[in-house]
């Protein structure tokens, strides 16, 4: 891990709260008390900064110098509040096209997506805050730094976030191999939210609830199944393909 995708040590990580840097997590040894760790944990809190206990061991293994048993991680992007890019994207004239991953963990299938994302102007991509991959260094990188350039809204309740959309007006389309509809007969041409589920356990229940349409890939070999970055990538420029045929702007 490089040096600038870390800081470390109670005041430091408190003050930087306090100037609003962007923390992926924060990881606390797990017999770390005290008065100024207590003022770190409220700060964090206040700021929804995910909260790990770990083995001091754990926090060792990053560095080595004086770390107080506490150490952040700090986000290579600054996330964009869902609340403000729905609105926005209106308000630009847009035809709003964002990407919801729900639960997925892996860094390269993470950044292989996002890179496909803003070759293909999406507008944003939505990640539930707990449970997922975050906007890493690594992740950046596997995205050939597509995600220094494409918004992410990183939101504490993923379902809450799909809902929010949907009642401003997204259509909402889950993407699962156990839907009957072929992805190609969906109508992608009003305002759409793509779901992406996690690599082993698809869509969360919640969200595939709240879902307006379930479509999925035609598969005609003995593995039944795409990888997620893949069927993100075939999905997401069958959107684009709509829109362009029906002489709608996509970028």
């Amino acid at each position: 891990m490089e040096r600038e995708d870390y800081i470390f040590g109670l005041r430091a990580i408190i003050e930087a709260i306090e100037a609003g840097r962007e923390i992926d997590k924060l990881f606390l040894a797990k017999d770390l008390h005290g008065d100024l760790a207590a003022e770190l944990i409220e700060k964090a809190r206040e700021a929804a900064v995910y909260i790990q206990r770990v083995p001091i061991e754990r926090i060792n293994r990053i560095t080595r110098k004086n770390h107080q048993g506490a150490l952040a991680i700090l986000s290579a992007v600054t996330y964009y509040p869902l609340e403000h890019l729905v609105p926005d994207l209106y308000e630009a004239g847009r035809l709003p096209f964002v990407v919801v991953l729900d639960g997925i963990t892996d860094v390269r299938n993470f950044g292989a997506i996002a890179r496909t994302c803003e070759c293909a102007g999406v507008d944003a991509i939505v990640i539930p805050k707990h449970g997922s991959v975050s906007v890493s260094g690594d992740a950046v990188k596997t995205s050939a730094g597509a995600l220094h350039h494409i918004p992410v809204c990183r939101e504490n309740n993923i379902s809450r976030a799909v809902k929010f959309l949907k009642d401003n007006g997204y259509q909402i389309v889950a993407v699962s191999e156990k839907a009957n509809i072929n992805y190609t007969k969906a109508d992608y041409t009003t305002p759409v939210a793509l779901v992406m589920g996690a690599e082993d356990v698809g869509i969360s229940p919640t969200v595939t609830a709240l879902c307006d349409t379930h479509v999925s890939i035609p598969m005609f070999g003995n593995i039944k199944s795409l990888n997620v970055s893949i069927a993100a990538g075939v999905v997401i420029y069958e959107v684009v393909n709509q829109r362009l045929n029906a002489n709608l702007e996509v970028i």
